[in-house]
């Protein structure tokens, strides 16, 4: 028997297709109900959080077990980047995770060459302090014109991309309160 190369074709698709439709088709495995659901979150401890990183604001879900950080993934429902992350994004559990990390407070004195450890309360009224200090050393009451300005040259903040509306509300309250007048923002620099 001698098949042209169009016979040969329909041999083939003919045979092919009745291979498919001989095995038993068993509807139940097929269809999406009997699919088992996969959950997009962990069962394990989840909380949202912003990207450090830059001004975008960027959605991330922090998993930790047991007080550790075990996973960082975009955040899906956030608007910004619906489920992406960046290559720094992606890294944010190196902040957590790193041994190199500082969790102490460390202090050289002027002019010194070795670190001393020092608690968080000492180094939150030294702080205190030399703010205190500089703005007082500082003050301007009045300009040359005569003008009650009441302000301080001395002392200037840039204030962080991971900061939200409200803490930026009350840094710039408490800054202005402080007689600053150099007050930016990294979103806008």
């Amino acid at each position: 028997m001698e098949l042209s190369r169009r016979d040969f074709l329909k041999l083939s698709g003919l045979s092919t297709g009745a291979l498919l439709f001989y095995r038993p088709f068993d509807r139940e495995t097929a269809s999406a109900k009997s699919l088992k659901r996969v959950p997009l979150h962990k069962k394990i401890g989840e909380k949202t959080t912003i990207c450090c990183y830059c001004a975008c604001g960027c959605g991330a879900i922090v998993a930790s077990e047991g007080g550790r950080v075990v996973n960082i993934e975009g955040d899906p429902d956030h608007p910004i980047n619906q489920g992406s992350l960046c290559s720094k994004g992606s890294a944010l559990s190196q902040i957590a995770n790193n041994p190199r990390r500082l969790s102490k407070v460390l202090y050289r004195k002027p002019g010194g060459t070795a670190w001393e450890e020092k608690s968080w309360d000492w180094a939150l009224e030294q702080i205190a302090k030399r703010i205190k200090a500089t703005r007082d050393a500082n003050w301007i009451e009045r300009d040359k014109d005569g003008y009650l300005v009441n302000r301080t040259e001395a002392i200037a903040s840039v204030g962080g991309a991971a900061l939200d509306n409200e803490e930026c509300y009350l840094l710039v309250k408490m800054l202005r309160a402080l007689g600053l007048v150099y007050i930016e923002h990294q979103a806008r620099i």
